[in-house]
């Protein structure tokens, strides 16, 4: 007769160590990401692991371990020599990557058109009035997290899993520049009326005016980071600026 230690012994709950083990790495990559995209880790900055650790209050070994995702997601380069820094596009990649969003993200709100529920549009309007509360506030990390989501919900609504992969690895890549892009007022004035309009057309279900929003969205997003990008260029070596 198997006594009850036994039994315990081959409980599944054995399994709770594995569990929480996987909740820190996700932690950690979702901490670094954060760090990443609201400007803490700048891009450029090279990563002190031994800094990062005793800030995190974690081991090397979780931090390594997330640094490879983060490098998997294209937010952070890895050189066998240099170590690890926070990822910096080029001009041109900037160009090519936002010119490939932005008709992911269009594609993605003609098909939402046509698959989103009831009940997906109206947490999609939930999550903009609330987007809305945090622009009255100036609260841009706030604004950024329900921006994201929104942009988010609208791909998942499309349906299409082969989209949603895409869609996700080159958004990742640019998730830091899209927050900058709001860093100036009257262009997160301008994208919150985006989003107005993107709204209007999606209760409408009315699919190529969405595509259309959302693609010219993510162009003037291309624009306003070049913008900055060219601004920072020329601050950094006198140039004077228009």
């Amino acid at each position: 007769m198997q006594t009850q230690a036994n039994s315990d012994t081959d409980s599944p709950v054995r399994a709770l160590p594995k569990v929480e083990r996987q909740r820190l790495h996700d932690t950690v990559v979702a901490h670094l990401r954060t760090l990443i995209v609201e400007g803490a880790l700048e891009s450029g900055r090279k990563l002190n692991e031994r800094e990062l650790s005793e800030t995190l209050g974690i081991s090397r070994t979780p931090l390594r371990e997330a640094l490879k995702v983060l490098a998997a997601e294209g937010l952070i380069d890895i050189s066998p020599n240099r170590g690890a820094s926070v990822s910096r596009l080029s001009a041109t990649e900037i160009r090519d990557t936002f010119e490939l969003l932005s008709n992911l993200e269009a594609f993605s709100g003609e098909l939402a058109c046509e698959r989103i529920t009831a009940v997906e549009l109206a947490e999609i309007k939930a999550l903009h009035y609330a987007m809305l509360a945090c622009r009255a506030n100036e609260d841009l990390p706030g604004y950024y997290r329900l921006n994201h989501q929104i942009h988010d919900r609208i791909n998942l609504a499309a349906r299409n899993a082969a989209l949603r992969q895409t869609y996700q690895s080159v958004n990742r890549r640019l998730q830091a520049l899209r927050f900058r892009s709001n860093y100036r007022k009257p262009k997160w004035d301008s994208a919150i009326h985006d989003h107005e309009e993107m709204l209007t057309a999606l209760e409408a279900r009315d699919g190529k005016r969405l595509a259309a929003i959302l693609r010219q969205h993510l162009l003037d997003k291309r624009d306003a980071v070049l913008l900055m990008q060219a601004g920072e260029a020329g601050d950094a070596d006198g140039t004077p600026q228009a």
